[in-house]
């Protein structure tokens, strides 16, 4: 088991640190895999109603849509009965790997505040103690914009996905019959991606504690970040350009609030620098 003895980080040697990092990690498995084992056992749940959940043409996002064409008064293909593909399994193994492999992925994502915590455990040592008193305050924040990240994924970026690629023909001979992998694939990247991307405001907050990025640097690349968030767009979403500003916009407010957030934590560092000369030269 890990050690009970707790050194200083400034004790710990170089392979202390690994060591301290290996068990973290294996915690952190350790909660995923049994998570995921009571995803398995939940598989109908798991598949029918929130994997194939996108399928159907019930789905919320797909009624909203439709609601709003019918509002506008333009007819729409989001008010269709059903979407005209199929969902096949051409791989002997390939429903049982589906459903190993989405329970390991349902345990990270149901898992990941606990895996936040681990890793804050791991670097929250070489931090302040004032650094550290936000500790539930960063677990709790870097969770809700990984879910927030997550339900965008599942109930936007997906669904258009699914709608313009399982609609999609190049002829009327071409039926579309998708291998489960290849379906279940397209929402587990659409969510785990969006997760990821809303994590930005929280690189961010590290990036200029460490002094790798401020809000100069990030404002003078702001048209090329444009750039980035529009691939980033074109990568996890169908090539249209309707679902690529869909995407793109919340990652622009996030880059906007990423900002604001690294105005607030130099101003921070310069009032802490500033009392600290003070404290200085009341000192001496």
């Amino acid at each position: 088991m890990a050690k009970t003895e707790t050194k200083s980080p400034n004790e710990m040697s170089f392979l202390d640190h690994l060591e301290e990092l290996r068990w973290h990690l294996i915690r952190s498995t350790i909660a995923i895999v049994i998570i995921g084992c009571v995803a398995f056992m939940m598989r109908g749940f798991i598949f029918d109603t929130i994997l194939f959940g996108p399928k159907n043409m019930d789905f919320p996002t797909y009624k909203l849509f439709c609601r709003i064409a019918t509002f506008i008064g333009f007819e729409s293909d989001f008010c269709a009965d059903e979407l005209p593909f199929t969902i096949q399994s051409r791989l002997m193994a390939g429903q049982f790997s589906a459903h190993i492999w989405t329970s390991i992925w349902a345990g990270f994502i149901v898992g990941f505040p606990y895996v936040i915590y681990e890793m804050w455990k791991f670097i929250s040592p070489g931090l302040h103690a004032t650094e550290r008193k936000y500790s539930k305050g960063f677990i709790f924040t870097a969770s809700l914009l990984f879910f927030c990240g997550v339900l965008f994924g599942y109930y936007v970026v997906a669904p258009l996905s699914i709608k313009f690629l399982g609609s999609y023909q190049v002829s009327s001979e071409v039926t579309n019959e998708f291998d489960l992998a290849s379906y279940v694939s397209t929402i587990r990247t659409s969510v785990i991606a969006c997760g990821l991307i809303f994590e930005l405001p929280i690189i961010v907050y590290f990036l200029t504690k460490v002094g790798l990025v401020t809000p100069e640097i990030l404002r003078k690349y702001r048209k090329i970040s444009l750039v980035v968030v529009l691939i980033l767009s074109a990568v996890i979403t169908p090539p249209d350009i309707t679902s690529q500003i869909v995407v793109a916009l919340p990652i622009l407010v996030l880059y906007q609030v990423s900002i604001y957030i690294s105005k607030r934590v130099i101003k921070s560092e310069k009032k802490k620098e500033a009392k600290l000369a003070a404290e200085r030269a009341k000192k001496s």
